[in-house]
């Protein structure tokens, strides 16, 4: 991201500004709401830089992909569904135990991704630049937006569905800082965050519960959308990409 992020980064890495943001939640502010998944404005000054990213990520071929398992068909279904009235309770086991394994799952990524920032952190300089995965990988790190690839692809390999989880771009209006986040929506209206340096927050966290930052933008390798609040006015365009945050290609 930009470069005035940088110092927050490094302060988060090592705990620093986490400590920060934890304290944020004792505000007793009210969790804001929002509606996740509205169409970008035609002036949206991030768009070009989402779809630049898009681009270059697509013309990558990666080798390796666990994919989530194939759905039931046929016969298998049909005695599925009757072992499901059969025994009623079973629905119900299955669901709890293959949430609480993905919640399991997703915060182990995001133990190990804010684990390994401590050693793999590299700025940007001059030019903010978002890295593909590849790039990261044969980089041995970047800043926030490439160490976020690796928790947003291992997700996606482990076998979250593309519509549960996006790329996102947070902004702080405290002092108009930009970071990117990997966001889960196991739930469509408070996804968990996972921060892949810990400059925003440590762990997994609801997006209600980290009061002091605002989304902007929720995104995959086709799809962006842009975040507004449920009531009231959003971030303007000239607030999300104020002198020294701008996005850069």
């Amino acid at each position: 991201m930009g470069r005035g992020i940088t110092t927050a980064l490094r302060r988060g890495i090592f705990g620093v500004a986490a400590a920060a943001a934890v304290a944020g939640c004792t505000t007793g502010l009210a969790p804001q709401s929002y509606r996740w998944f509205g169409a970008p404005d035609p002036r949206d000054p991030w768009t070009p830089k989402i779809s630049g990213w898009q681009s270059r990520e697509a013309r990558v071929e990666r080798v390796e992909s666990l994919r989530a398992p194939a759905s039931v068909s046929g016969s298998a279904a049909g005695r599925a569904a009757s072992r499901a009235k059969a025994t009623p309770d079973l629905r119900g086991k299955y669901v709890r135990f293959r949430s609480e394994r993905k919640r399991v799952l997703a915060r182990q990524v995001a133990s190990w991704i804010q684990d390994q920032a401590r050693s793999h952190y590299i700025e940007d300089g001059a030019i903010d630049h978002w890295a593909t995965l590849e790039e990261t990988l044969a980089r041995n790190g970047d800043d926030c937006d490439g160490l976020e690839l690796l928790v947003y692809h291992a997700l996606r390999d482990l076998g979250f569905a593309g519509d549960e989880i996006y790329r996102a771009i947070v902004y702080r209006p405290a002092d108009g800082q930009h970071h990117m986040v990997t966001l889960w929506f196991e739930d469509r209206e408070d996804p968990w965050v996972i921060d892949p340096t810990g400059a925003m927050v440590r762990g997994m966290p609801r997006m209600s519960d980290v009061p002091g930052w605002v989304p902007l933008k929720v995104f995959s390798e086709d799809r962006e959308f842009t975040v507004r609040p449920s009531s009231g006015r959003g971030i303007s365009l000239a607030a999300q990409s104020r002198p020294g945050h701008t996005p850069r290609r």
